[in-house]
């Protein structure tokens, strides 16, 4: 479909490449941009004409790739009227400059709605029955269900859309467990639900529903080993993302009866056309459609286009996934500060992440005189996107200050060993960690401290991070095993408090680690804790 507005030269020009609601394009028309509307377009149609728009509103249908933004000479904001960016390289629009917004609260109502529906349908055999009935064989026997009401429902996941969730689930009488690294206590008890660990809740639930995003941490939170560990009879919901559950894993523990039902509106592979749980009984299946509702494409579609319109008329900044609220004069200095202050945020947010309660930023030396306010931004997203949905250097303070974690920054005015640096200390329910960086050249991130431990290296791709006893054999050992397992070693630092006591390895590696062989790592005798850290 090709619909085309007004068309003059010396205003913004936004092309809209997906089925967006009508008044999408009123509003920005009303804030003085222009409009195209070209939807279907495939990729090589699409990079022939990006080039002549400032902005390009889509959905999940277009693919905005490194091909289609090489192409896009005058892209300045790719608008996602939704949460999901999946279809975007992110890191490509940024080295080119390009903005990516998102819109992370309208789909929220609706995709909770989606999750209640599926756990209602599981307990009832909606579905089967429905089919059973519309083929005339009247099975009233055979479809049993249960009561939701005084059954347990696990959230694995409590922030914007679990904790609505909560609320929906607590109308209907159920008792509600969470397992979530930055629900605090308080907010706990606010909202009516039991802070508990994953174990506890694996073990208590009837009912397990999923509201994380998909990292390294998250990916098969639900394993074999987890669905062994849950209760028997347990029923599993999942309109987050795919490959929070090993569904292989799942298929099997439905099969022998361990878990008696799944309703999954997200795969591990979309779309779904062929998946080890289709065909089996005692699972429902829908295609995504946890945001598909009428009111939630409404409001993205408004929220989308205020957000655009202001960006490109006024330069206001909302929801942007990669970039905080700053001024142009200021963006050439900040750009270096954000982004050491996110690999520092993203150090500890992959150390230490459960149970934040505080995090200070102190600014030392040249650093003390700027604009706080992008840095703390962007060390906040790079600590918490770990492991929460939707971050961004936006509303990272935000859903820091929602989840009780007091924020506050200390700026220094007094000599600094270094010309200018940056140091992160996060409180949380086992002690404190700290880490401190500076700049090298200008604008190269660099570390300077851990756990007050001086050692000084790079922010590489992959890394290792070991606290170990400063003894000898640590270094050979750690060699050995690296060499068993083809692990190249490329950069090698070491600090320590004092001779024969707690030292710090960070050690640069060429290819990732294993489960397998980073639990062997653990296990070697001098090492206190390791952790496998990624800063691309």
């Amino acid at each position: 479909m090709t619909h085309r507005v007004r068309r003059d030269e010396t205003v913004p020009k936004v092309l809209i490449s997906d089925k967006l609601s009508p008044r999408a394009v009123d509003i920005l028309e009303s804030r003085g941009v222009e409009v195209d509307v070209k939807t279907g377009l495939d990729p090589a149609e699409l990079a022939a004409i990006i080039g002549g728009y400032d902005g390009l509103a889509i959905r999940s249908a277009t693919k905005v790739t490194e091909e289609i933004l090489a192409a896009a000479d005058n892209l300045k904001i790719v608008g996602r009227a939704g949460i999901g960016v999946d279809n975007v390289d992110i890191p490509a629009a940024t080295a080119r400059g390009v903005v990516v917004m998102n819109t992370p609260h309208g789909n929220a109502v609706t995709t909770a709605e989606h999750a209640i529906s599926m756990i209602l349908a599981l307990a009832r055999q909606i579905p089967a029955a429905n089919e059973s009935t519309q083929a005339g064989k009247w099975e009233k026997s055979r479809f049993m269900g249960t009561e939701i009401t005084g059954k347990t429902l696990g959230l694995i996941g409590c922030g914007n859309i679990g904790s609505i969730v909560a609320d929906r689930a607590l109308g209907l009488k159920m008792k509600i467990v969470a397992y979530d690294p930055f629900l605090t206590p308080e907010t706990a008890r606010r909202i009516g639900v039991e802070k508990v660990d994953l174990d506890d809740l694996l073990a208590a639930a009837d009912f397990i529903t999923l509201h994380t995003p998909l990292t390294d941490q998250t990916r098969n939170i639900l394993s074999a080993d987890a669905l062994n560990r849950t209760r028997a009879g347990v029923r599993i919901v999942n309109c987050a993302r795919g490959g929070l559950v090993d569904e292989l894993a799942l298929a099997a523990a439905l099969a022998n009866g361990h878990v008696a039902g799944a309703a999954l509106d997200v795969f591990e592979t979309e779309p779904a056309r062929e998946n080890a749980l289709f065909g089996m009984e005692n699972v429902i299946a829908t295609p995504h459609l946890g945001a598909s509702t009428t009111e939630a494409q409404e409001k993205v579609a408004l929220q989308v286009a205020e957000q655009m319109a202001d960006f490109l008329v006024n330069g206001a900044v909302t929801n942007a996934l990669n970039m905080a609220s700053v001024s142009a004069e200021e963006a050439p200095i900040l750009k270096p500060y954000m982004e050491l202050g996110r690999k520092l945020g993203a150090f500890l947010g992959q150390v230490e992440s459960t149970d934040l309660s505080s995090v200070s930023i102190e600014f030392d030396g040249k650093a003390a005189g700027l604009n706080p306010e992008p840095v703390v931004a962007s060390t906040m997203a790079g600590l918490l996107g770990p492991v929460m949905d939707s971050v961004n250097m936006v509303n990272a303070a935000a859903l820091a200050a929602s989840n009780g974690i007091a924020l506050s920054t200390v700026r220094h005015e007094r000599r600094c060993d270094y010309e200018t640096l940056l140091r992160v200390t996060v409180t949380y329910s086992g002690g404190a960690r700290t880490i401190a960086g500076t700049l090298v050249g200008g604008d190269k991130a660099r570390i300077v401290e851990v756990q007050s431990i001086p050692v000084e290296a790079d922010f590489p791709d992959t890394l290792l991070y070991l606290r170990n006893y400063d003894k000898p054999g640590f270094i050979g050992d750690l060699g050995s095993l690296c060499g068993r397992h083809g692990i190249n070693i490329a950069t090698f630092h070491l600090g320590r408090r004092e001779a024969g006591g707690e030292a710090i390895a960070l050690v640069e590696i060429d290819q990732n680690i294993g489960a397998e062989v980073m639990a062997e790592l653990r296990g070697l005798p001098q090492v206190v804790r390791a952790d496998l850290l990624h800063f691309a």
